[in-house]
């Protein structure tokens, strides 16, 4: 009883002790940490990380009995393997440092805008082909800039209008397979191919314009949204999360709190904007009811 109370004594001057500079340290290793643990699930990287595991353990073994040569061994292969996984997820660090720099910058449209118009004739565009189970792929650029994926397709270069929109995605059109890709409030490319997404959590009922859609939302800030072929179904995917069962309402509502800049009055401002966006990461599929997915 005497040791917890000395234990709990000793834990409470500890804490006293803490300054602002400490507890600011404290939550930055612990924001690396989380984002260290969601870059190996992200990645698919358990296995890769139970080896690195392993050979840091056994690199502490030969320490502690003292086998310098196979500590000498080790350490060196320790530094050659940092740059090792440095090229091997090259493409993953830089989307990561792509998106935590597209977090400092917004390209958000004011109400009233050609953007306003392009979302409202996205949402009409949508909410006809999700009637006629037309299936479609349409993406907002935000930040992080699409030209490789653009590249995949064809230039169009056109005012964001609904029938246009439908045509493009009638099932004997010639770009209808690919995604549509709206920049500046206007259709830059349509029937361009995204990468798909690598989680393995994904629900059997998601076809592969979803797993595109999300893979795409995985790797830049993009709005991108998926009306389902199968069900007739409109599903959002942002930031490696699906929304899905959206009705017209929900949908144009969801896509002006992401595009369009509203009164700030009573919203988080940029830092703790920032900070969301940052800690998004994990894929959550929603299937809840529309009314509940916003």
């Amino acid at each position: 009883m005497e040791a917890t109370k000395t234990a709990l004594e000793r834990s409470l001057n500890l804490f006293m002790t803490l300054g602002l500079a400490d507890i600011i340290d404290i939550l930055i290793v612990a924001y690396l940490i989380y984002k260290a643990i969601w870059f190996v699930r992200r990645t698919n990287s358990y296995n890769l990380a139970k080896g690195i595991l392993v050979f840091l353990i056994v690199m502490l073994l030969s320490d502690v009995f003292g086998l310098k040569m196979i500590s000498f061994v080790l350490r060196k292969a320790a530094e050659l393997g940092l740059i090792a996984l440095v090229i091997l997820f090259q493409p993953e660090l830089r989307r990561v440092l792509e998106r935590m720099g597209s977090s400092f910058s917004s390209v958000r449209g004011e109400p009233g805008t050609q953007l306003d118009s392009a979302i409202a004739h996205t949402v009409i565009a949508c909410t006809d082909m999700s009637e006629s189970r037309t299936g479609a792929l349409i993406i907002f650029e935000r930040n992080v800039k699409l030209n490789e994926i653009m590249s995949t397709g064809t230039i169009i270069n056109a005012d964001v209008n609904a029938e246009l929109i439908k045509n493009i995605f009638f099932n004997k059109a010639p770009l209808h397979d690919g995604a549509l890709i709206i920049r500046a409030a206007r259709i830059a490319a349509a029937g361009c191919v995204l990468p798909l997404t690598k989680s393995t959590n994904l629900s059997k009922d998601l076809g592969m314009r979803h797993r595109a859609g999300i893979g795409l939302s995985e790797q830049s800030d993009a709005v991108v949204i998926i009306v389902s072929e199968e069900t007739g179904a409109i599903s959002v995917a942002i930031d490696g999360m699906l929304k899905r069962h959206l009705n017209a309402a929900t949908l144009e509502r969801l896509l002006r709190s992401e595009l369009i800049v509203e009164e700030t009055e009573g919203k988080p401002n940029g830092l703790i904007q920032m900070w969301n966006r940052l800690t998004k990461g994990k894929y959550n599929e929603k299937n809840e009811h529309h009314d509940k997915t916003v």
